[in-house]
């Protein structure tokens, strides 16, 4: 099995254009991305044409891709449950149109994987939205493998064992999670490593975040540099390696200001203890 890729999300280095992010993604010392493809969806300074050029004359390969459900409101723990992914009722034909333009453009690119949330599902699968966002997330799973590619839902909002149930009654092979051990911490839904080996047979990619837990139960932890939070990467890396697939590590900043210098860092932790080393 070759040796799983070491890369960067395109949205944590807050590129300009697709040549500011060929450049910042080599200047972080590495060769592949997660390209968020909704910029490129939307035109205009991201022209598809464009952004494939610009990262093959880098030699950056992208790895996966992302779609960013509309009206996502991340100020709270409350507002991103109730807007989140595609739970709202408001945003869903939007979202579903989105699928399909971002399944294109994925098959274009020659993508397998795809990365999105679904949103926070109901605790009680009695309730009828439960029901709702299955029929929902089918949709969204159905699109993308009608073009040949995977979806892996971000982890975080929900302890492991909800995020198992709801992929039980999904019955949906083309459908994974990306799993993200500092959500896990920023929601408060879990430790990591334990949450990790629960999914660890749906697990398509992982993102490399860290993050430290709240003093106050109810808000939001705090995300850091990775090395500087609760996360073990030792015993990470060390899960990952036995997992039965290949599964690409993208590593993901959304805080701070020095994004290319904590991408670095974070690059340097995760080719330590990869085995076999990081393309």
């Amino acid at each position: 099995m070759p040796a799983p890729r070491l890369g960067v999300c395109s949205w944590s280095l807050r590129p300009a254009d697709p040549a500011d992010l060929a450049e910042k993604v080599r200047t972080c010392g590495l060769d592949a991305v997660q390209l968020a493809l909704d910029p490129l969806r939307h035109g205009g300074a991201w022209d598809p044409d464009r952004t494939i050029a610009a990262l093959r004359d880098a030699g950056i390969t992208i790895a996966s891709g992302m779609m960013a459900p509309a009206g996502e409101d991340y100020s709270t723990l409350e507002s991103i449950r109730a807007t989140g992914g595609l739970r709202p009722d408001a945003t869903w034909p939007a979202n579903l149109e989105a699928a399909r333009g971002n399944a294109a453009l994925a098959k274009r690119l020659g993508l397998s994987l795809v990365t999105l949330h679904a949103g926070a599902f109901p605790e009680d699968e009695s309730d009828p939205l439960f029901a709702i966002m299955i029929d929902r997330l089918r949709a969204v799973a159905d699109v993308f493998a009608a073009a040949g590619v995977r979806i892996g839902l971000e982890t975080g909002q929900e302890p492991a064992h909800r995020v198992v149930r709801m992929l039980d009654r999904l019955v949906r092979t083309s459908v994974g999670v990306n799993f993200d051990p500092a959500n896990m911490i920023l929601y408060g839904s879990g430790e990591p490593i334990p949450a990790l080996r629960r999914l660890a047979p749906w697990v398509l990619q992982v993102h490399m975040k860290d993050a430290r837990p709240t003093d106050r139960p109810g808000t939001w932890g705090t995300e850091v540099p990775a090395g500087e939070g609760a996360v073990d990467w030792e015993a990470f890396f060390a899960d990952l390696a036995g997992l039965p697939r290949r599964v690409n590590v993208m590593i993901e900043r959304e805080a701070g200001e020095e994004r290319v210098e904590d991408v670095r860092r974070a690059a340097a932790i995760a080719r330590r203890f990869m085995p076999g080393g990081a393309r």
